[in-house]
């Protein structure tokens, strides 16, 4: 027993530690080297690694294909934004074929015709059923069999594969070009050259090449043997299955120390979500409050934001039609002029937009309520920032539009469609978003300088200043590779500029604003939302930067990158066991911020005095998406056993649908209507409208996920099992019955979606952009109620009583 107590005592003593803020530094920098460090192995390996992107030879000496030609092939896949259509090594869009794996069963199949002929020449006739099963398993280890020449940097090629690259390009020739349709896609006219078309199918040759071939030194492809393709010989490899289960392991026992420590924290006086002591805000005080001006400019980035929402869903819409065509019983055929690479481009990109435009917005609007300040020449610069936003936004929707129709000729590249899902924009309007980041974080530092505080690094403005100032550095590495660059390696740099800012910086900003919200609506003590940041920082970034790596399985990493996404995208999970244990304290704290302030005075607050009732909603469903959407449908993703089956799959685009709108989509509408709730005049807030949509947005992206993208995910990893990728990605799968009929029961979930939610609330922001308060050149602040409690003082966190 005695023991047992000294184990608890030591327990808490190192809980009370980390409670500490001058105590916060070690942890928090030992996790960022050994992150960066270990973010940094990737990227040498991946340079070191990277599968030759390199001529082909016959064995006779004859050039079949250069190195020149493979960059070609690969332009011409990012010109015509062909990864918003199908996939490569399982990365882009899944509704059309992945063509690695697609190239590869081909490859298997005119190299079994070519080895069949030739036994038919030498024997006069065709080989029996055992003398063909001999043949296929031949083909198999011909397939794996590497002759690289490193020396002369060249791939000689048997006859059987040279007989497989001409097939393979008369294939896709005819996909192409020969025999598309309107009713196909690409549609007549996509693309109309045939050498661009030779050198994309040899691009395609390149990464069945990758995906079959085994890497030096291994007994298994450079991808892990991934796409699963028996006849190809690709199967799982025994460090998918070892590091699976490591990973698993790492998992089960981060979840009882996590568990453990949630206990022993439980009983210390100070909680994470201590209660406000001045009550919460009520329609009163918001009522009377008077904005800034630049709080009032905030306004017209959430007016464009919701339009963007509107336009972002309805793309989808589009996207949708392209597959189910249910715009055509009307008449209304819009696939040949529109096709899916653009729709679904705007659909994606549009999305990162109005969400990036809600957070900037959010952080203008929060700034001198932080720091009870208006400061002065900030507003042109917030109007230069929106004028950019603008910019951006419209110049490079027409140019994913002019892209890869062709129209913009050599200038393809910097104006119109980089070909990367998530970094479609054209270079230049890349280069413009890396200003108006820089710009925002000069906007927010002007800002929330005032509010610094000597000796005190750890404060909610110095968070916000942390985060802004890491989104534009992480956004640094999307401008090092170029369209020739190989396409391992820059799929790295694109992996480092869309994962490090969802996993990292961007869950780290996320969790301040919804913790200074938290705040501002009397819910929590300014204490206690501190170090629930601190908290998440050290775990999303503990688990984030190194959970990259389980993007990179199948992409022509080394075993080590494998090993380090298994236990680390396992470990992503642990945070949200965290939120999902404190949920039920979370919903319930109005209440609890009533019961607390109630119990020490007499002055009584009522429950309806709450301001933010419907805001408080879009939070509690951003908590549950983070736990259901981010952490369950994620995890059953990200082990590498399962993750060589799913990927490609329609269980990625359920987990993708989940997160990313239930999430980042959630936490944006609430901090859009937490500031429109206090611009607006009394009097023109509609609490039915609002929660109407709130309960239409999160039905209808539930109904979407249980009816459609979870069953259609679960019947193609079937298939997958069954007969691999190629198949489950074929035309003839897509088109099946049964999975034409989930893509129509998503249409109920994607129209309450649409008509109950996103709808009603856009002509509910637009229609108020009239009512708006005046702005003020100076801040006045909330007129807080008088109790009989006194005003607590600000004291540094680490003076705080925590014994």
């Amino acid at each position: 027993m005695k023991e047992e107590n000294l184990f608890q005592n030591n327990t808490k003593r190192s809980l009370n530690y980390f409670m500490q803020t001058k105590n916060w530094w070690a942890p928090l920098l030992f996790i960022l080297i050994i992150s960066l460090a270990g973010v940094g192995m990737i990227g040498f390996q991946t340079y070191n690694d990277a599968p030759p992107m390199t001529g082909f030879q016959t064995s006779s000496g004859e050039n079949l294909i250069t190195r020149t030609t493979l960059e070609d092939g690969q332009i011409v896949f990012h010109k015509y934004a062909l990864m918003e259509y199908g996939s490569y090594f399982g990365d882009g869009a899944q509704r059309g074929p992945d063509y690695t794996a697609e190239a590869l069963h081909q490859v298997v199949l005119f190299m079994a015709e070519f080895r069949v002929n030739e036994f038919e020449r030498e024997n006069g006739r065709t080989p029996s059923d055992m003398e063909l099963k001999i043949i296929k398993e031949n083909v198999k280890d011909e397939i794996k069999d590497n002759k690289y020449d490193e020396e002369k940097n060249i791939v000689i090629l048997s006859d059987a594969q040279t007989f497989a690259l001409k097939g393979l390009r008369e294939y896709y020739t005819n996909v192409f070009i020969d025999s598309n349709t309107e009713d196909s896609f690409p549609p007549p006219g996509y693309i109309t050259d045939r050498d661009e078309v030779k050198a994309l199918s040899d691009f395609f040759f390149w990464g069945a090449w990758v995906c079959g071939v085994k890497r030096p030194g291994s007994e298994f492809s450079y991808t892990h043997n991934w796409p699963f393709d028996p006849d190809a010989g690709n199967n799982p490899t025994s460090p998918v299955i070892l590091w699976s289960v490591l990973g698993l392991l790492a998992f089960v026992l981060a979840c009882g120390v996590v568990l453990y420590f949630i206990g022993q924290y439980n009983q210390l006086p100070n909680k994470f979500f201590k209660q406000g002591t001045s009550g919460f805000l009520t329609f009163k005080q918001i009522n009377n409050f008077t904005p800034t001006k630049t709080q009032r400019a905030s306004f017209k980035f959430f007016f464009v934001a919701i339009i963007l929402f509107l336009i972002q869903v309805l793309s989808g819409v589009v996207t949708l039609n392209e597959f189910v065509d249910f715009l055509g019983f009307a008449g209304i055929n819009i696939s040949a002029e529109v096709p899916i690479t653009i729709t679904r481009s705007w659909h994606l990109m549009l999305s990162l937009y109005w969400i990036s435009t809600c957070w900037i917005a959010s952080s203008i609007f929060i700034i001198p309520i932080m720091t009870k300040k208006e400061m002065k020449s900030q507003l042109p610069l917030i109007n230069l920032l929106f004028v950019l936003l603008f910019i951006l936004v419209g110049g490079s929707l027409l140019g994913m539009v002019l892209g890869p129709l062709g129209l913009l000729g050599d200038w393809w590249y910097l104006l119109g469609h980089q070909g990367w899902e998530f970094v479609d924009f054209g270079k230049i309007y890349q280069g413009l978003l890396m200003v108006i980041f820089v710009l925002w974080a000069v906007v927010v530092y002007r800002g929330v300088r005032p509010a610094f505080i000597k000796k005190q690094p750890w404060n909610l403005p110095n968070w916000i200043m942390y985060s802004v100032l890491g989104i534009p550095v992480l956004f640094l590495s999307g401008f090092v590779a170029q369209p020739e660059t190989n396409f391992v390696i820059a799929d790295f740099w694109r992996w480092m500029v869309i994962h490090m800012w969802v996993e990292a910086f961007f869950e780290v900003f996320v969790t301040v604003i919804v913790s200074y919200l938290m705040v501002l609506m009397g819910l929590v003590s300014r204490q206690a939302a501190i170090r629930v940041v601190y908290i998440a920082t050290l775990l999303f970034l503990g688990t984030g930067l190194l959970g990259i790596s389980h993007n990179f399985y199948w992409n022509a990493k080394p075993v080590a990158t494998m090993a380090l996404g298994s236990v680390f995208s396992t470990l992503q999970f642990v945070p949200l066991i965290l939120l999902t244990v404190e949920a039920w304290r979370f919903k319930n704290m109005p209440r609890m911020s009533i019961n607390g302030l109630n119990g020490k005075n007499g002055d009584k607050q009522d429950i309806a005095d709450f301001a933010f009732p419907e805001v408080f909603l879009f939070l509690i469903a951003m908590n549950f998406w983070n736990f259901f959407g981010a952490g369950v449908l994620g995890i059953i993703v990200n082990l590498p056993i399962m993750n060589f089956f799913e990927h490609g799959t329609y269980l990625t685009i359920n987990h993708a649908h989940a997160a990313l709108m239930g999430v980042y989509g959630n936490i944006s509408l609430a901090a859009m209507l937490f500031a429109s709730k206090i611009l607006l005049r009394p009097g023109r807030w509609n609490r039915n409208i609002v929660r109407t949509s709130f309960w239409s947005i999160n039905a209808g992206l539930m109904l979407m996920v249980v009816l459609d993208l979870f069953p259609a995910g679960a019947i193609q990893f079937k298939s997958v099992l069954d007969h691999g990728l190629w198949y489950a990605r074929s035309n003839d799968f897509i088109t099946s019955s049964a999975f034409e009929s989930l893509t129509w029961m998503r249409g109920i979930g994607a129209s309450i979606f649409l008509f109950g939610g996103v709808i009603p609330l856009t002509w509910f922001i637009v229609s108020r952009a009239r009512s708006l308060k005046k702005g003020r050149d100076s801040y006045v602040g909330f007129k807080r109620r008088k109790t009989n409690v006194s005003k607590p003082k600000v004291i540094p966190l680490e003076k705080e009583n925590v014994d």
